[in-house]
């Protein structure tokens, strides 16, 4: 299969079938993908952007040996099909074998290493982690000092998993680098090192001194993985209060990844090398360039241990591609933004096929630009981690409609439908009727960890399928590509990065000064979303934004959370039986970044939001039509349908009447 043009590819794949029995579980499906060709290049990590061009890597046999010696090793510490393995690490080689060897024998839970102590030690308990994987103390990073503050506060934990960054230098540099580590472990815990460290119940071992000794031929746990065995946990929805964990099974990563090989055809294979810059952490880096890239046997390039976040990585992202020879890579519109600003010059980008971008809209002129500026195709999608990663995406052979998130991958359902006021199924939308988007197949997770956040995510449709609630709101065309309208969940996406308002409202809440708190999402082009809260105070007290803040410095832990802004109000904007009316909230702080961004190109106009059945839209009304040009430049790096007038004064200087302007990037 070449890959997906249109809704009857779709359709031709679901009624052919599966062409072989699907693997049985994540293990089984790489072992597929290394068979293919076991002397092919699998896994390529550089540790900084200065050393692109000399990385570590794996062959595809290798890399089948690293996760078979995890997997062992895991076993060996007592790891069974219902033992949760969390890891805590940056992008490293280690951190696929953690991935897959803890899934080949256990449950593996992935936790955000930029999270704070305290989250971190929320999210081990929630998940009942009984090993952890992370760094070992190491001179410049703070992991394992946020980490090792929280030990004492895990019961269930028996054994602690080091990985040495040490490890990954050689050479004089890397018996340098084991000195200033064990340097750096007395400084911090005295002659004793880490164990002097840790409760007496931890075990701690050395990751590579202990796979060094476990068999890579084959499994010691005679018990295979099943397709209904539980494979990860993956954190979603924001990371404080009552942690929300998505429990997945192994067929719901093996049918993902499946289904997502048979739409993106042979551009992700044998002989395509694909760059992993998102955090593994993550669904789309585990998922996408991971298990996709591994079971098709295609190389994944690993770029620095922070991903595009690492010092120059950006910066000489077209240099990486050209010496890799990169076909595709997975990002978010600020990784695009970023790139805009980065010329290509002489480096040879022809290997790129195309770029996907998914977790938050794709700002149209941002798109359109990068397209015409680099030739590269970018393919729009959706997914969520609940549904394990990719639901639709733009077809890489057919047509790639702008602001679209695409079609729906074969073996999974997706529709929109219309729901009464208590949140019922009423009917099915026709062609562009806006509705709640559900979602069902063999890739729609089980549930979170926690029963009670279950509570209405699934929805009855009468047809005895289990159809899952995404809280998004969209429509389908009469071609079968989906757009997004709105999310009905309130979740502030910053970077790609998930923050829950909750994790703000409830730390602002806590100051004896304020009776009302909400949190929304202010429209940045650098980063998406910037979160900023609204305050209403109680009557007769004062409070100042500046103390506010200060108050919030102790408060939020998960630094991403921490709000640009707080304003203070009157009055809340409320709904009729009371609530908080949040998208009177969101048309404000749009319109203000709207004005801002136009201000500081130079334009002054008057903008007004307005919600319609397809999202906001936007109108500027700009002082003259000279202006016109400018203000669509600035405005299409928004994720918003905008208009354009000229003000009624200036027109009738040039008498004329005024004019709307619909850029033909809106949508």
């Amino acid at each position: 299969m070449k890959g997906v043009a249109t809704l009857d590819d779709v359709l031709a794949i679901e009624t052919r079938g599966q062409r072989a029995e699907l693997p049985s579980s994540t293990y089984e499906m790489i072992c597929r993908g290394a068979a293919i060709d076991p002397s092919a290049p699998a896994l390529s990590f550089f540790a900084t952007a200065d050393h692109y061009a000399s990385p570590d890597r794996w062959t595809y046999s290798e890399l089948v040996r690293e996760i078979t010696r995890t997997a062992n090793l895991f076993s060996r510490l007592g790891v069974h099909r219902d033992t949760v393995v969390a890891y805590i690490l940056p992008n490293l080689p280690e951190t696929h074998f953690v991935i897959w060897g803890g899934e080949a024998v256990g449950i593996v839970c992935a936790i955000n290493p930029l999270l704070e102590g305290e989250a971190i030690g929320e999210l081990l308990n929630a998940s009942g982690a009984r090993v952890l994987v992370t760094l070992a103390p190491f001179h410049g990073t703070d992991l394992w000092q946020k980490v090792q503050a929280v030990l004492h506060k895990v019961p269930a934990l028996r054994d602690l998993v080091l990985v040495n960054r040490a490890d990954r230098i050689t050479g004089d540099k890397g018996a340098a680098a084991r000195t200033i580590q064990s340097a750096e472990c007395a400084k911090l815990h005295g002659a004793g090192g880490v164990q002097n460290a840790v409760p007496l119940r931890i075990r701690i071992h050395d990751f590579g001194a202990a796979i060094a000794s476990e068999s890579d031929m084959t499994l010691s746990d005679s018990r295979r993985p099943s397709l209904d065995d539980l494979s990860s946990f993956f954190c979603t929805g924001g990371t404080t209060g009552l942690p929300k964990i998505a429990m997945r099974r192994h067929g719901n990563e093996v049918a993902n990844a499946w289904n997502a090989g048979q739409f993106l055809g042979e551009s992700i294979g044998p002989g395509k090398a694909m760059f992993c810059g998102l955090p593994l952490f993550h669904v789309n880096a585990a998922m996408v360039t991971g298990l996709l890239a591994f079971s098709r046997g295609a190389h994944v390039v690993l770029g620095t241990p922070q991903g595009y976040r690492g010092e120059g990585v950006v910066k000489r992202f077209w240099e990486i591609v050209e010496h890799y020879r990169i076909n595709f890579f997975s990002g978010v519109p600020t990784l695009f933004g970023a790139l805009l600003d980065i010329p290509v010059g002489e480096c040879d980008i022809s290997s790129l096929e195309y770029g996907l971008c998914g977790a938050a809209p794709m700002p149209v002129e941002l798109l359109r630009t990068f397209q015409q500026r680099t030739g590269i195709r970018i393919l729009e999608g959706y997914g969520l981690t609940e549904g394990t990663c990719v639901s639709s995406v733009n077809p890489p052979l057919g047509e790639r409609r702008v602001g679209s998130i695409g079609l729906r991958l074969p073996g999974q359902a997706m529709k929109a439908v219309l729901v009464d006021e208590t949140g019922r199924y009423e009917r099915d939308c026709v062609a562009d009727e806006v509705g709640q988007l559900v979602i069902s197949g063999p890739n729609v997770f089980a549930g979170y960890t926690r029963p009670e956040q279950v509570s209405g995510i699934w929805m009855e449709l009468g047809d005895g399928a289990r159809w899952l609630n995404t809280g998004d709101i969209g429509r389908c065309d009469a071609d079968g590509y989906f757009w997004l309208t709105g999310r009905k969940k309130e979740l502030i996406i910053r970077g790609g990065h998930n923050i829950d308002p909750a994790a703000i409202e409830e730390a602002l809440h806590r100051h004896p000064a304020v009776q009302i708190a909400a949190a929304v999402g202010r429209p940045d082009i650098h980063a998406g979303e910037l979160p900023v809260a609204y305050v209403q105070l109680k009557p007769g007290v004062t409070a100042s934004e500046a103390e506010l803040t200060e108050f919030l410095r102790d408060e939020i832990s998960e630094r991403a959370a921490f709000p640009k802004g707080i304003r203070v109000v009157d009055a809340m904007p409320l709904t009729g039986v009371g609530k908080i009316f949040k998208p009177a909230l969101k048309r404000r702080e749009t319109a203000d970044a709207l004005r801002f961004a136009l201000a500081e190109a130079g334009v002054e106009a008057a903008v007004a939001i307005e919600d319609t059945s397809r999202g906001l839209a936007v109108h500027a009304e700009l002082p003259t039509a000279e202006l016109e040009e400018l203000a669509s430049a600035v405005l299409g790096r928004f994720p918003f349908t905008f208009s354009l007038s000229v003000a009624a004064a200036s027109q009738s200087n040039r008498n004329s009447p005024a004019a709307i302007k619909t850029p033909s990037g809106s949508t």
